[in-house]
């Protein structure tokens, strides 16, 4: 049976309209992928490499991990609070609105529409298109969390809140530029300080959407799904907020090496270093969720998407801080190591939780089951699989590409020219294609399940429960 009383048709658009930029941006990825091993498939100017990267950024970074998260959240905030969305007709426009912004920012950036700020690459008009839409959004979240009928407040409101409003500052202090003309304008900031201020953005996008939302996910829908309490709710406040305190102080640490004055270079690496802490705080919360129920990775198809997600955001946050250090930056900066790193988070961490939750929601807001467990464990071991040959290639790549980049001869001399280290990478990159096709292959099988689901008889059972 349905779930009632609460709006879920917004919820089922944002997922699904996640699903449709998730199928965007992996088949840019792919065509990315395979440009590098045939530089002839650079068709034409919008099919050039440099125009389609941005496009698939872009598009999976927000069209379908914002969607994603703008699904969950006003799913959890209905069921955290216990009361419909305050504004429900406001949550359907920002859900048009959402798509038509993705599609406009992916046309720009396919004609050449680009700033050169990383995550940032919009023009001032789409610019205020997406304060807009963030404004909508936020007043959904705080005039919801204001008229909420459950006055304690779970952890996962928590991240959404520090979402909503560190993403607002962020997106408008890194954004403020000069318009020349409707199509161009320059930033108000120059040299080293307008490389500060983008990387203390960028860094920051990164944790305020590839990371705060998606615990947000992880500590509503891990314990929803294996019937588990959370090992311990006081850890996970004491991990958030030590999370939100060192987060934004770390940006800096992506500009080791470089003109920027050496403290802030080293307070980034400080605090880079402080953040492993309330990582893996998050992750032994989740491992320790499972005590004496480990037997449930086998029997519900769910717990695996959870836990090897919360495995890989734990990885990635040793990783991070690690390669941040100076003496590490010098080796691996401008490798194909930091594609594995960055890829390791978002196609494990991100999708993996995001995925489980979609197949949580889906079901629950239809009143059916999922309708192929089998089809969903497909799914997730052809993800696993598939990024699993991606990162670990693009580790490899990285670590001979370093070594090749500072090899020299007893003259001083360079060992290698550098079309030698790129013509050395070429058997890396056709890996990379092939486990970014496997991955690709799951998320088809993902995007069928959903599908077939909503076209599966109701079934007869007790709505979940809050």
């Amino acid at each position: 049976m349905k779930e009632e009383g609460y709006d879920y048709s917004v919820v089922q658009g944002f997922a699904f309209s996640a699903l449709f930029w998730l199928f965007v941006g992996l088949a840019v990825g792919l065509w990315l992928a395979a440009e590098m091993v045939y530089p002839g498939l650079n068709l034409a100017p919008w099919l050039a490499f440099g125009r389609l990267r941005v496009v698939h950024t872009n598009g999976l970074a927000f069209g379908f991990g914002l969607g994603g998260i703008f699904a969950c959240t006003y799913y959890m905030l209905q069921r955290l609070t216990r009361i419909r969305l305050a504004f429900p007709r406001l949550a359907k426009f920002h859900m048009y609105f959402f798509n038509a912004a993705i599609a406009l920012a992916a046309l720009s950036l396919f004609a050449g529409m680009n700033t050169s700020h990383e995550y940032a690459e919009l023009e001032w008009p789409l610019d205020i298109g997406v304060v807009v839409m963030w404004v909508i959004f936020a007043i959904n979240v705080f005039g919801t969390l204001i008229k909420r009928k459950e006055k304690q407040m779970y952890i996962s409101l928590w991240y959404i809140i520090s979402m909503t409003v560190t993403i607002a500052v962020l997106y408008i202090v890194n954004n403020l530029e000069i318009p020349v003309n409707w199509f161009k304008s320059y930033t108000v900031y120059a040299g080293a300080n307008d490389a500060n201020v983008e990387w203390w953005y960028g860094h920051n996008a990164v944790g305020f959407v590839f990371t705060v939302p998606i615990l947000a996910m992880f500590y509503y829908f891990l314990p929803k799904s294996t019937n588990l309490p959370i090992y311990s709710h006081r850890l996970s406040i004491v991990a958030f907020w030590s999370l939100i305190f060192g987060y934004v102080w770390t940006g800096a640490h992506h500009l080791m090496l470089t003109p920027l004055p050496e403290w802030i270079q080293t307070v980034a690496i400080a605090f880079s270093i402080f953040l492993i802490a309330p990582s893996w705080g998050s992750v032994i919360n989740g491992y320790y969720t499972m005590r004496g129920e480990w037997d449930k990775m086998r029997s519900n198809y769910l717990v695996k998407f959870f836990i090897m997600g919360i495995t890989f955001y734990g990885l990635q946050t040793i990783q991070g801080p690690t390669q941040g250090l100076r003496i590490m930056t010098g080796f691996f900066h401008y490798t194909d190591w930091v594609i594995g790193h960055v890829h390791m988070g978002t196609m494990g961490w991100v999708t993996m939780i995001i995925s489980a939750s979609l197949y949580y929601m889906i079901p629950a807001v239809n009143g059916r089951e999922i309708y192929s467990v089998k089809l969903a464990n497909t799914h997730f071991w052809l993800i696993l699989v598939g990024q699993l040959i991606f990162t670990i290639t693009m580790w490899i790549a990285g670590i001979q590409q370093g070594a090749m980049w500072k090899a020299s001869n007893p003259d001083g001399s360079l060992t290698y020219s550098f079309l030698e280290t790129v013509t050395a990478m070429y058997p890396y990159w056709k890996i990379r294609f092939a486990g970014g096709f496997v991955y690709f292959l799951g998320i088809v099988v993902f995007g069928y399940n959903l599908l077939m689901t909503l076209k599966s008889p109701e079934e007869a059972t007790q709505p979940r429960t809050a």
